[in-house]
């Protein structure tokens, strides 16, 4: 399978690389845009998380800032949403959809949204095991390679737990896209952006949303290819 040290199974990955360098550039140049245009109701994007929150019985959720550049979040855990210092005090289109989405996965949580459950069930699983199966699958290939028969099965093993990253990213697509949904529709009920204004938040909120595809066709395609290596020490 390798051929002077190179590893041809690598070409696999070349899509999904390719799909997110141009999903991670699109999402920076749809930030970068309507992060300059202001809305015209002048609603920052606190007020913005604050108002959909209340509205959907959220109201004890608080809402804190922090650092960095789309780190926002919503955590479950503790029932608490972080945005950061550009998204909470702007008043830009940028800011009021993205302080918006978060709120939607708030929104999510407080109805019981079933795929958020699934994921935040998933969480511990997940931090467990994408860090220990490329190590297994590595070993597994490494003792293969000597000749070891218990090689085969402790790849099997690693390929498990990558099974379990690909199903957390698959989840999580819902999970997202449902937020962008209550989010848009938020918005435009509570009055926050206007009708030409709304473009531009749906712009925003799809380019993110291509961030967590491109992560599902790295993971799948990883996948493949483990696959494939270990059809190949059969």
């Amino acid at each position: 399978m390798y051929y002077y040290g190179f590893d041809p199974t690598i070409i696999i990955l070349i899509p999904a690389i390719i799909f997110t360098v141009y999903a991670q550039a699109k999402v920076k140049r749809a930030y970068a845009t309507y992060s300059r245009i202001p809305v015209r109701s002048g609603i920052t994007g606190q007020q913005a998380a604050r108002m959909i929150l209340d509205r959907n019985g959220m109201g004890h959720v608080p809402i804190e800032t922090i650092s960095g550049q789309l780190t926002d979040n919503y955590d479950p855990t503790k029932d608490v949403m972080h945005l950061s210092q550009g998204i909470c005090h702007g008043n830009s289109i940028a800011s009021v959809a993205v302080a918006a989405h978060e709120s939607g996965h708030a929104i999510q949580d407080g109805t019981n949204y079933g795929f958020l459950k699934f994921r935040i069930a998933m969480v511990p699983v997940v931090n467990l095991v994408s860090g220990a199966s490329w190590p297994l699958i590595i070993i597994g290939i490494l003792l293969a390679a000597a000749g070891k028969a218990i090689g085969g099965l402790i790849m099997d093993i690693g390929i498990i737990m990558f099974l379990v990253v690909v199903l957390f990213h698959t989840v999580t697509l819902p999970v997202e896209f449902n937020a962008s949904r209550r989010a848009l529709a938020q918005l435009s009920e509570l009055g926050i952006v206007d009708e030409t204004e709304m473009k531009g938040a749906r712009k925003v909120l799809s380019a993110a949303a291509m961030t967590y595809v491109a992560a599902l066709a790295v993971s799948v395609l990883n996948l493949i290819r483990i696959l494939a290596i270990r059809g190949s020490n059969d």
